[in-house]
């Protein structure tokens, strides 16, 4: 089930996410919601470059699995 939200934004802005709805024939609550959404997986995920990164730094990939071994045997102190 779908929920609302009241979402307050100036008026320029307001102008902008509109006219951008309008451009792609859409609803404003569609594009603001797509790009929303699209901005909070951009931020969880890492992309190709970054996950190849992360792959050849060898002392980070040691920490993680110490890490990921540590909290499988729930030792350590954990943060919420």
């Amino acid at each position: 089930m779908s929920k609302t939200i009241t979402l307050r934004l100036d008026e320029a802005t307001y102008e902008e996410f509109k006219e951008a709805a309008r451009a792609e024939n859409r609803p404003l609550s569609n594009l603001i919601e797509t790009a929303a959404l699209a901005q909070v997986r951009e931020q969880q995920f890492v992309d190709d470059a970054e996950m190849a990164e992360i792959l050849e730094n060898e002392a980070l990939l040691n920490r993680l699995k110490a890490g990921s071994r540590d909290a499988s045997r729930r030792k350590g102190a954990f943060v919420d």
